[in-house]
């Protein structure tokens, strides 16, 4: 039984590039392509591939909002994300969306045919150095966490208070310290965060809540 795809692509080079070499292996079938997400939302349901490779920036809806209105219609069917974009905010984005993939267009034609084998028997193929950037953002959560659970339950009010923007004295009457003790929760949050100001410290602390 081979294994079907569509793909969504508006570059025609990329596109037809994509399906002559894919249908040269004999366990995939090149079910359909389209070149909008639109065109690819009112097929997709009908097909249902077992894979979808999906492009991000194309024109109209976009790759990563295309996934989120369909995969609920298709939950069977995988998503390899085949994109220009590396950045950390679009890999999440495609991931929380749906997708089971990630590879970049400079990944090679031979790279990309394993891949999709991985995707249909369970994995997450990702390139290299989008798999680097997962488990450095992972760390750095990792860490961030253990920075927040650092702080005392007094640096922790204060902080919540920082957040809401009052002013050292009025944290200082609401927690009935002096000024001088917020100053020194301050400088230890500041510490344990390792942050420099105000805003820093708030971000930190909102990523994590």
């Amino acid at each position: 039984m081979s294994i079907s795809i569509a793909i969504v692509e508006d570059l025609d080079e990329v596109r037809e590039g994509l399906h002559q070499f894919i249908s040269l292996n004999k366990e995939f079938k090149v079910l359909d392509t389209f070149s909008t997400a639109e065109e690819a939302l009112y097929e997709l349901p009908m097909l249902k591939p077992d894979i979808v490779i999906m492009d991000i920036n194309l024109p109209g809806i976009n790759g990563i909002d295309c996934i989120k209105a369909i995969k609920n219609k298709i939950p069977d069917t995988q998503f390899m994300m085949f994109t220009v974009y590396e950045n950390d905010e679009k890999v999440f984005e495609a991931l929380k969306a749906g997708a089971s993939g990630y590879l970049l267009k400079n990944t090679g034609l031979i790279q990309m045919i394993e891949a999709l084998k991985e995707l249909h028997n369970g994995g997450s193929p990702m390139s290299a150095n989008i798999a680097r950037k997962l488990v450095t953002v992972f760390r750095e959560q990792e860490r961030d966490l253990e920075e927040i659970q650092s702080l005392s339950h007094r640096e922790n009010e204060t902080l919540q208070l920082l957040a809401k923007g009052l002013l050292y004295k009025e944290i200082a009457e609401q927690l009935s310290i002096s000024v001088s003790t917020v100053r020194q929760h301050i400088h230890k949050i500041y510490e344990k965060l390792h942050v420099q100001n105000r805003t820093e410290a708030i971000n930190k602390a909102m990523r994590k809540s």
